[in-house]
């Protein structure tokens, strides 16, 4: 039995361990630029890769494998504000290694040193292969945590559709590996790159609708709830990429991904960034009682209630010039 005083059960500790989690991915992202960025000076700052995934073929390689690997752990591990965000996240998470262990088949030219570019189909049979066991492995332990809490009457806190998405990602990838292996060693990292991506958007524009409604709900306009900081975040990431399609479409602009992707990274961090400050007190949106605890005001109820509370304080004026009268004329007596 835990004692009511034990730290472990403190409250507290679930949201630092929350608040780091978020933390932890912009940690990351600037992992990643701080050795994109020694890269770049070591090569002399007059050769720039066409795309950040071309860096894999550099120096960078170990940070840049490692920073997404790392990244998807964080985003399976962190839990969404509502079901349907956090099967996002889940499958955003169970991409991000797909990304790394599957690189790009541009090679690239830039890099500091002449780093040998070997056939990198061994790397991915071996580190797709491993990433399926453990895929595996993580399926069946929740199915069993699940069935667990199921049967001990406890709710499960999770939304219906997150071991299938998770099975469904599984299977997807695993047939890829299995039976279309040309195809996915070229496509692979592109198609999961996407996938990723879309599924951020998509939790960022959640998150936008979810602080428009905790507004809403507090008493603001339509405009100013909807009109918030994860909505800027949601039009930057989508206007950014259309932006740079767009002008490598037009132009033939070369490193119109790289700087696609570096827009899209950067905005990434910022958005954990943003949810780390709104959600500082607090384990997710739900939880946070400070939005929808204050009473949605009309007009009317606003005077109101600045006229009750005027005629209170007036009464407690007369009750206390009263009783100094009354002190008064007990002392002529």
């Amino acid at each position: 039995m835990t004692r009511v005083d034990d730290p472990a059960s403190s409250p507290v500790n679930s949201i630092k361990t929350y608040r780091y989690l978020r933390l932890a991915m912009p940690a990351l992202v600037l992992l990643l630029f701080a050795a994109l960025t020694i890269e770049w000076f070591a090569g002399g700052r007059r050769c720039v890769q066409e795309s950040i995934s071309s860096y894999y073929y550099t120096p960078a390689q170990g940070v840049f494998v490692g920073a997404l690997v790392a990244i998807g752990a964080c985003l399976v591990v962190i839990k969404g504000n509502t079901q349907t965000e956090d099967v996002l996240l889940n499958v955003a998470g169970m991409l991000a290694p797909v990304v790394a262990f599957v690189p790009t088949v541009h090679v690239g030219e830039c890099r500091s040193v002449a780093v040998p570019v070997y056939d990198t189909s061994a790397s991915i049979m071996n580190n797709i292969g491993a990433l399926l066991v453990m895929g595996v492995a993580g399926v069946v332990v929740t199915g069993f945590v699940a069935r667990g809490e199921r049967v001990a009457g406890r709710p499960a806190g999770r939304s219906r559709m997150g071991l299938p998405a998770a099975v469904m990602t599984i299977l997807v990838v695993a047939a890829g590996y299995f039976w279309a292996r040309p195809t996915f060693f070229v496509k692979g990292h592109y198609v999961a790159a996407l996938v990723m991506f879309a599924c951020i958007v998509t939790v960022v524009l959640m998150n936008a609708e979810g602080l428009g409604a905790a507004r809403g709900a507090a008493g603001a306009t339509r405009v100013e709830a909807y009109l918030n900081r994860y909505a800027l975040i949601a039009v930057l990431m989508v206007g950014s990429l259309v932006v740079m399609v767009g002008w490598r479409w037009a132009t033939g602009w070369q490193h119109a991904l790289l700087w696609a992707e570096g827009v899209l990274i950067v905005l990434f961090a910022v958005f954990w960034c943003v949810q780390t400050h709104e959600l500082w007190n607090t384990i997710r949106r739900s939880r946070a009682l400070g939005y929808a605890a204050r009473p949605r005001r009309t007009p009317v109820s606003a005077v109101a209630a600045r006229y009750s509370m005027r005629r209170a304080s007036r009464a407690g004026r007369d009750r206390r010039a009263g009783r100094v009268d009354n002190v008064r004329r007990s002392a002529r007596r």
